[in-house]
């Protein structure tokens, strides 16, 4: 056992784990900005500093692992004004516009701005020439609020796997961008939005809730209906106009904690959407009319008849559905078999 001491509560690991996690485990949450239990530590934000008895200098805890014997201190005075400088280095660097900004609210940097009473930035800001890009369907990339956590490059590179953004320059200079600096396009994006989702400030925002404050906004806990992995996320739902307005994911899902495909993050948007179809249509003249449920499945029970007594119960084939449960998947391939007669059936899930 890895016996350990942080701010005067004891603690007993079984296999080492980082400071900051470990921190957690007896109620103590340590700041950061560029921390994620998902991804590899960075210690670029230097929030996390905690002091160890013994050592001159504080040390990043998240990526400093415990030992058998540590006494820890996570908030002295003097980790306070560390932390109340390096803030202020932050948005010294970063447009003061929380009034207008899409991540009011939601934003890391504004809570720990406010949590450690920084209001004002001490140092002149030289704000970037960095054009706004948001020529792509799904987010916007304002570089200028990119406080260089690099958990978007991270994520990209770890989770995703697609190595879209990298660290591009250095000093004041630097930032993060694409292969080129082009802006972020299918042709070498999965647009999954995970880096959009795991953005701490406003440099990368969700287009589907570009006008919404957060405090409008609730949040309905479901499992995601595009395919069978049950995926869990919350629905976040206008209040004021009974409309769905996007998707967030929630770090206890069980199966993809945080992680969402492009579909399940951003394709909501079908229901509300004009084109979606409320009854069912019939085809007349070579047109599509609106028609009862009794009068579509007579016309479909007639037709099935009609076709299976002229070509054979072969001449039919059924495609089933990932979005459909067991049960339902059970009785469609039941009835294919079973009632038109043919073993010609499929899965969109089959590999």
């Amino acid at each position: 056992m890895i016996r350990i001491t942080i701010d005067g509560i004891p603690l007993e690991l079984e296999k080492p784990i980082n400071l900051l996690e470990a921190a957690k485990l007896v109620g103590i949450n340590i700041p950061n900005l560029c921390y994620s239990p998902e991804l590899t530590p960075y210690g670029g934000c230097r929030l996390c500093l905690v002091e160890i008895e013994g050592r001159r200098m504080p040390v990043a805890s998240c990526s400093r692992l415990a030992e058998d014997g540590m006494v820890v201190r996570t908030n002295t005075p003097q980790i306070r004004e560390i932390r109340r400088e390096l803030l202020n280095l932050l948005i010294s660097n970063h447009p003061m516009d929380c009034l207008t900004c899409e991540k009011v609210g939601t934003c890391d940097l504004q809570r720990l701005c406010y949590e450690y009473g920084v209001t004002t930035p001490s140092y002149p800001y030289d704000p970037p020439d960095i054009p706004l890009d948001d020529q792509n369907p799904i987010m916007v990339r304002d570089q200028s609020k990119c406080i260089k956590c690099g958990k978007c490059v991270r994520v990209c590179r770890e989770i995703q796997v697609s190595n879209v953004l990298e660290h591009v320059g250095r000093g004041f200079s630097s930032t993060v961008t694409t292969a080129g600096d082009r802006p972020i396009s299918r042709d070498f994006c999965r647009m999954c939005g995970q880096c959009v989702a795991i953005c701490p400030t406003g440099a990368l925002t969700n287009k589907e809730f570009a006008g919404y404050r957060p405090w409008e906004l609730k949040k309905v806990r479901t499992t995601c209906p595009f395919c069978g992995t049950g995926c869990t996320f919350d629905l976040n739902v206008d209040v004021k106009n009974n409309r769905v307005v996007g998707v967030t994911a929630c770090e206890d899902a069980p199966i993809n904690g945080t992680q969402l495909c492009v579909k399940g993050r951003f394709h909501t948007d079908f229901i509300s959407s004009e084109e979606r179809l409320t009854t069912p249509l019939i085809k007349k003249d070579g047109e599509f009319v609106p028609a009862s449920w009794n009068e579509a499945i007579n016309l479909i029970a007639t037709r099935f008849g009609e076709i299976k007594a002229k070509h054979g119960a072969n001449a039919f084939s059924g495609l089933s559905s990932a979005r459909c449960t067991n049960e339902d998947n059970y009785t469609f391939q039941k009835f294919m078999r079973a009632v038109i007669g043919t073993n010609n059936v499929d899965h969109c899930a089959r590999t």
